[in-house]
């Protein structure tokens, strides 16, 4: 039986430093480790493998391709709290959503975009 058990996200940077420590202080990520040119990092079951490529094109040029994660959690509006108090980049507010969730976006200092989304109990539901 297939399972996916997480989820693991490369993303070229140019400052690596600034991204890491945007993650690590920002996100509340943790450090798995470090290789030269590559810093590991997780939220949970989230990965996330940041590599140094300082002449590659920004994430934020690259408009709406800058998406690349959708996370589905628990404890969405707790999240949403932390990343305001932590100083996260929120470009999408927290709002509820015709598709039945419940979801906000956060930015790094380079544009890469992040979505976190929450299920919304249907009326009714005990």
């Amino acid at each position: 039986m297939f399972e996916v058990k997480a989820t693991q996200h490369v993303l070229a940077v140019k400052d690596l430093e600034e991204t890491e420590s945007y993650f690590l202080n920002e996100l509340g990520f943790s450090v798995r480790f470090r290789v030269d040119g590559w810093s590991f990092l997780s939220l949970g079951g989230f990965h996330i493998m940041l590599g140094h490529c300082p002449d590659e094109l920004s994430a934020r040029d690259t408009h709406d391709h800058s998406y690349f994660a959708y996370v589905n959690c628990v404890g969405i509006d707790d999240l949403y709290r932390d990343y305001q108090q932590r100083g996260a980049e929120i470009f999408q507010v927290i709002s509820d959503k015709p598709w039945g969730l419940r979801e906000f976006g956060v930015a790094t200092p380079e544009g890469h975009r992040i979505m976190f989304g929450e299920d919304i109990e249907p009326s009714g539901s005990s």
